[in-house]
């Protein structure tokens, strides 16, 4: 992520004063974890695609649970089990529906299992009483918008007859976006970014950042899409700014509920949502620019 070296901001709930952000965590678990989840990615977005969107389908469940969690220390509640049945379902749905000839299309599929949860998840808060129910209701559907939703652009961009390729240059373009930002931010960064949100970025880090996704961008653009380096340039640009903001939204909540990670899922990486933030914003925006520009 887009980072420069700034003095700690304050004592965050669970960690000790004086610790820094990355105090504490266990770097061989830390690096096993990583190395499973890339062989899970790699393997599954190479060779079998159904694996892969099974995956998506579970973390974005994980994903559900935590933010559930999350926002229960505010006091919002959201219907846990309800959203968690919509995304598995609108995300494997959606892959059926637009990679293999079912009587529904993917956009109407996902529209409708989107109303449906939506209005399962209020229908499911009703028993509760009236007593903070705009509050657990507006927390189920930002949940449904934040995950189910934004998650179901994967899918769709695994369907299409070149959806390896379409899923390979989202991830290298938001991983060259999160290296370029940290390298240029740690060596040059000295103007904050967004100071109240995230006090490491800095606007030499978000230059790294974009820098970093559109040369990525260009080369996939030549070796993996066969479209002109052009669109490449395009979709890494928009990538870039898509994963930093989705990184600001995910450490907007955290800071909200007063929480450093959102859990510890991932041994010596935190949570799921901590590494599915810049992932899950961008999601959209690359479906829509390889949807129009290829």
């Amino acid at each position: 992520m887009t980072s420069t070296p700034q003095p700690d901001p304050g004592p965050v709930e669970g960690r000790p004063p004086g610790r820094t952000p990355r105090a504490g965590r266990d770097l061989p678990a830390a690096i096993i974890t990583g190395v499973v989840l890339i062989v899970i990615v790699v393997g599954t977005v190479l060779w079998w695609h159904w694996g892969f969107v099974i995956f998506i389908a579970l973390a974005l469940s994980a994903g559900v649970v935590e933010l559930h969690r999350a926002m229960a220390r505010i006091g919002m509640h959201s219907a846990q089990l309800p959203i968690i049945g919509g995304a598995v379902v609108m995300v494997l749905g959606a892959f059926a529906a637009a990679a293999h000839d079912l009587p529904v299309d993917a956009s109407t599929y996902l529209i409708a299992c989107l109303g449906l949860t939506s209005a399962v998840c209020m229908l499911w808060r009703l028993p509760g009483g009236s007593k903070g129910f705009v509050g657990d209701a507006a927390a189920s559907l930002f949940t449904i918008a934040y995950l189910p939703l934004m998650g179901s652009f994967i899918p769709l961009m695994m369907a299409d007859s070149l959806g390896s390729r379409r899923i390979v240059s989202w991830l290298l373009c938001v991983i060259a976006s999160d290296t370029g930002g940290y390298a240029i931010g740690v060596i040059f960064g000295k103007h904050p970014m967004a100071p109240r949100i995230s006090p490491k970025k800095s606007w030499e880090g978000m230059a790294g950042s974009v820098g970093g996704a559109m040369l990525v961008g260009a080369g996939c653009a030549a070796w993996i899409l066969s479209t002109p380096v052009w669109v490449g340039i395009v979709l890494g640009g928009v990538l870039s700014v898509a994963a930093t903001c989705g990184d600001l939204v995910e450490s907007m909540i955290k800071r909200d509920v007063g929480l450093k990670d959102m859990s510890n899922f991932l041994p010596g990486h935190g949570g799921v949502m901590d590494r599915l933030d810049s992932m899950l914003l961008s999601a959209p925006f690359a479906w829509a620019v390889m949807s129009l520009c290829l």
